[in-house]
């Protein structure tokens, strides 16, 4: 695996940027230089984040969200291999 997280990514199993294997090794999110515990997707290029509110679900199960423009940061919280 590379040390560069994926343009966009997804906390979803249901969306199609959802990558499982990336999610496992850890993905660390920076908006607007603060970190960020809940992010449920990301996309670097369009500059925008989703964010979980609260514990608040919508009718469908899925947390409720919104939607922030900004700056973002990726990074992966441990180095490739586990090591």
């Amino acid at each position: 695996m590379s040390d560069t997280p994926p343009d966009r990514l997804s906390s979803d199993p249901k969306s199609p940027y959802y990558d499982e294997a990336l999610l496992e090794r850890g993905v660390g999110i920076r908006f607007k230089g603060v970190e960020k515990t809940n992010v449920e997707e990301y996309c670097i290029s369009e500059k925008w984040v989703r964010l979980s509110v609260g514990n608040t679900m919508a009718r469908n199960g899925r947390p409720v969200t919104i939607k922030l423009q900004g700056e973002v940061e990726a990074y992966f919280r441990d180095r490739a291999g586990g090591a």
